[in-house]
């Protein structure tokens, strides 16, 4: 009883910490920026390619911002969370070459 009482507990607790590190909706999406343009799909998708090298000079400086909150809404997200799949691989492709280097190993070899 104490045991399941104790797992409950720490589930609850753990949702709640999740939730409340959730960000709140973006109020400036859909409005355009002082050039009186809004982000699309294109924009997320180059700004999600650039994303290392945008964070490494925001470090630096206070006028540059990996992330553009002047946008279209999801699908300047899905283009962003796009382009920083491609520039980082994803990692499906990684998972495969290991799974044909397993599979050619099976049969012919006695070593391991």
């Amino acid at each position: 009883m104490m045991k399941s009482a104790l797992i409950l507990l720490l589930t609850v607790l753990t949702l709640v910490l999740i939730t409340s590190c959730a960000p709140g909706p973006n109020q400036l999406s859909d409005s355009p920026d002082d050039k009186g343009k809004v982000a699309g799909f294109w924009q997320g998708l180059w700004h999600g390619f650039i994303v290392l090298f945008t964070f490494i000079v925001s470090l630096f400086t206070d006028s540059v911002r990996i992330y553009e909150v002047h946008n279209s809404g999801n699908w300047y997200n899905f283009g962003f969370l796009l382009g920083v799949m491609i520039f980082f691989g994803g990692g499906g492709g990684e998972a495969n070459r290991r799974s044909r280097c397993r599979g050619s190993d099976k049969g012919g070899s006695k070593n391991g």
